[in-house]
């Protein structure tokens, strides 16, 4: 065994005494930077005396000096003296080395295994693992406006699609070659823990920094063992784990001083916040005292409370497509047990459903890794995703408040007295239904926190003070963000959903709420805006059963139809029309079909069949007599009313054919006459351009209206509506309610047959008032 004292020579005091006199530091403060307790082994040191050996190679190094420069030679043979000399000259490049090789099964066993939500068994990391993306500017230090948001991100907001994000970013693997102080911020389930244990396996393993030291500490645990225990520094903790190992602390000191070492320090956010401010400070002594290190720390990016100087701070970005393609690839081989032939093939029709329109929430999702390793356990099995999207949602969101945490063993900060997880979702949709209703997708801090203020005074023991409501608030606001991710801050003191499917679950949740307390609130009234349309579909999925919203909203459809008269008129004829009929298909698609066609052909929706379709597939397919015959005639007369003089040459040919019906009119002469008489009255195409230029410009109106005329006599179509732009808005909205009320029963969970029955028979139909009752 090394000698346990060590003591400086004459000119070893005389070289620490000049280096002392270049810091500018007392004898205190030297003793301080050294973690001694005393300024007495400070004083021994510069007088000659024997201190601990370690405290010598401290204050060496501290003072940026060789301690076998300092120390004063030992006589053979006195007490192991030649195994001190060894020690002090051991070479930095050996040493490392063979910490490496002693702590590689620990790193090993730490690092190289993964433990994935409601999987079994640990995983690989490295068959697992793809490189991150980092974000060098962090989203919630930008100093933006709500507006530069909004455009920033409309993306999300309009049709997420991952190849439109704005987000600059570099590899994982670039930014820790690029910093060398590093705190990592990122989302719940980002990946923050394994991009850092993949970093440790890559360093033992000789791909990364193969001359320097991996040290993998979770912070989680490190609190854990010293509570209680003060004068344990962060050094001396880590001095236990190699002690174990055989190795003396002048090693790991020598390793710690010579920049050797790769810190990796794990979860700063797992730190409740009695034991964060000492666990901060042993950290920056840490750092401090060891900075030529590479030292990484990983953080939520809303628990921003350290104060860690000459740190950069990064943050992990969301996955891109080919990342969650390639992450697909691995799991479905790694975790499902494909053989290396099936996963790519699972893969790529994972990825085809999520890019479908009606999953594009799911594909929002999927871009967080832990969500995404979810959405892969849900897609293997029926290799396609439940119908009810709630379902997920609800999912997404137990993994992020309760899952998550339980798995990691962490139990975070009580934000509020008697605050649980009911009340926090209550919060989260109160806040959701509020902010969705004013189409607010951001919010300023000031604003969110007098929403906070408002719910928490409305709790049975609630308060009517404004300043503890202040205070609370805050504090509400910031364990939201900091514990579950569910708010982030999208830029400086301004706030979003995390995503935006959980802004819309959240707003439903409130729908949900009322309608099951027998109230109906004010967002029913929003029921045919597009944005909407989710938030809806999310209710009657989770509503059970869902019989009350959607007869609601059917009444409001009702309500917004006889507010019109012109509307009124309008959806008589349609009833009118498709009762004569003579069709077996579902009287409401046969009332959607003649909406559509009874439209001119500039209006959007004209002859748009697909929700026609949606109500009776058999439209898909060779049209009733009846329908087919009116749609070409709608045609017929689209193709005269969109003739001007100098297209009437070119278009000659498709309006004569256009009006040759008589496949369709066999059973009808009179019309075929009819038709053909109109036909007859147009001139000769043979008489060239110019003639018949001169023809339609002085014929063609008159000829078009008695073509109206013959539809409008015989099949009761064809009416010119003259309706003004506001009622085409009313014709639009009216239309789109029907859409919304359409797939919300297509989406209810739970909708009782009579129900069901009696919504599809009266939709683009006014309810009578006897219906109403039921």
């Amino acid at each position: 065994m090394a000698k346990r004292s060590l003591q400086a020579s004459v000119e070893g005091i005389r070289k620490a005494k000049q280096a002392f006199k270049r810091k500018g530091w007392t004898q205190e403060y030297l003793a301080a930077e050294v973690s001694l307790e005393t300024r007495q082994p400070i004083w021994k040191f510069f007088t000659g005396q024997p201190i601990d050996r370690h405290v010598f190679n401290d204050i060496c190094f501290v003072l940026e000096l060789e301690p076998s420069e300092i120390a004063q030679e030992l006589i053979v043979g006195e007490s192991n003296s030649l195994h001190t000399s060894a020690d002090i000259n051991l070479d930095v490049d050996a040493l490392v080395q063979k910490l490496r090789f002693a702590s590689y099964d620990k790193i090993q066993a730490q690092c190289g295994t993964l433990q994935l939500l409601d999987i079994a068994r640990p995983i690989d990391l490295n068959h697992l693992y793809i490189d991150v993306n980092i974000l060098e500017e962090i989203p919630s230090k930008r100093w933006l406006e709500i507006i530069d948001l909004q455009k920033l991100d409309s993306h999300k907001l309009d049709g997420f699609d991952l190849t439109k994000s704005p987000q600059l970013y570099i590899r994982g693997t670039e930014a820790i070659t690029k910093y060398t102080k590093l705190i990592l911020l990122g989302k719940p389930g980002s990946g923050k823990t394994t991009f850092l244990q993949a970093i440790a396996i890559s360093c033992i393993q000789g791909c990364f920094r193969p001359d320097c030291l991996p040290i993998f500490l979770s912070l989680k645990d490190f609190n854990e063992d010293i509570r209680g225990q003060n004068q344990i520094n962060l050094f001396n903790y880590l001095y236990e784990y190699f002690m174990i190992l055989g190795f003396a602390e002048a090693d790991i000191a020598r390793v710690l001083y010579s920049g050797r070492a790769l810190i990796l320090l794990d979860g700063l956010d797992e730190i409740n916040d009695a034991d964060a401010k000492n666990i901060i400070h042993k950290i920056r002594k840490f750092t401090d005292k060891y900075y030529k290190n590479q030292i990484i720390i990983t953080c939520r990016t809303s628990s921003q409370h350290y104060n860690l100087q000459k740190f950069t701070e990064i943050e992990i970005a969301d996955f891109t497509e080919s990342q969650i393609a390639t992450f697909a690839e691995k799991w479905f081989l790694v975790v499902a047990n494909h053989s290396v032939a099936e996963a790519p093939i699972l893969a790529m029709k994972l990825m085809q459903k999520l890019k479908l329109p009606k999953n594009l929430p799911i594909l929002q999702l999927a871009t967080i890794p832990i969500f995404l390793n979810l959405i892969c356990l849900i897609f293997k099995s029926a290799e396609d995703f439940p119908a009810n999207l709630s379902e997920i949602c609800k999912k997404a969101l137990d993994v992020l408040l309760v899952q998550w945490d339980e798995a990691r063993g962490i139990k975070r900060n009580q934000i509020y007295q008697d605050f649980s997880l009911v009340h926090k979702t209550k919060l989260l949709s109160y806040i959701a239904a509020a902010s969705f209703i004013q189409g607010n997708y951001f919010l300023s801090e000031t604003k969110i926190r007098q929403l906070i203020a408002n719910y928490l005074r409305h709790l049975p023991n609630g308060t009517t003070d404004a300043d503890v409501l202040e205070l609370e608030s805050a504090a509400v606001l910031k364990g939201i963000a900091s514990q579950n991710g569910l708010l982030i801050e999208s830029a400086r003191g301004i706030y979003s959903f995390s995503h935006l499917i959980f802004h819309e679950y959240f707003t439903a949740r409130e729908i949900v709420t009322s309608i099951n307390c027998q109230n109906h609130p004010e967002i029913i009234n929003y029921f045919s805006e597009k944005r909407w349309r989710q938030v809806f579909l999310l209710s009657v999925e989770m509503l059970q059963p869902a019989d009350n919203l959607l007869w609601i909203i059917k009444q409001k459809i009702d309500n917004l139809a006889t507010k019109n008269a012109k509307l009124h008129n309008f959806l008589d004829w349609v009833y009118q029309k498709s009762s004569i009929v003579n069709t077996t298909y579902h009287s409401a698609s046969v009332r959607a079909f003649y909406f559509t066609i009874a439209l001119p052909p500039e209006h959007p929706l004209a002859c748009n069949q697909d929700l026609p379709i949606a109500l009776d597939h058999q439209l898909a397919g060779t049209l009733a007599i009846d329908l087919a015959l009116d749609l070409a005639l709608i045609h017929a007369l689209t193709v005269s009313l969109s003739i001007s003089v100098e297209l009437f040459f070119t278009r000659f040919s498709a309006l004569s054919l256009a009006l040759d019906l008589r496949h369709l009119l066999v059973d009808q002469p009179s019309l075929q006459k009819s038709l053909q008489d109109i036909n007859e009255q147009l001139p000769s195409p043979v008489q060239g351009r110019e003639a018949l230029k001169i023809w339609w410009q002085a014929n063609g109106k008159v000829w078009v209206e008695k073509l109206r005329s013959l539809i409008i006599e015989t099949r009761q179509i064809g009416h010119d509506w003259q309706f003004s732009p506001q009622e085409w808005q009313y014709i639009q909205a009216y239309w789109d309610a029907n859409k919304v009320l359409l797939d919300c029963l297509y989406h209810a969970s739970n909708v009782t047959p009579q129900m069901r029955e009696l919504i599809e028979k009266n939709l683009f139909l006014i309810v009578g008032a006897e219906e109403e009752g039921l």
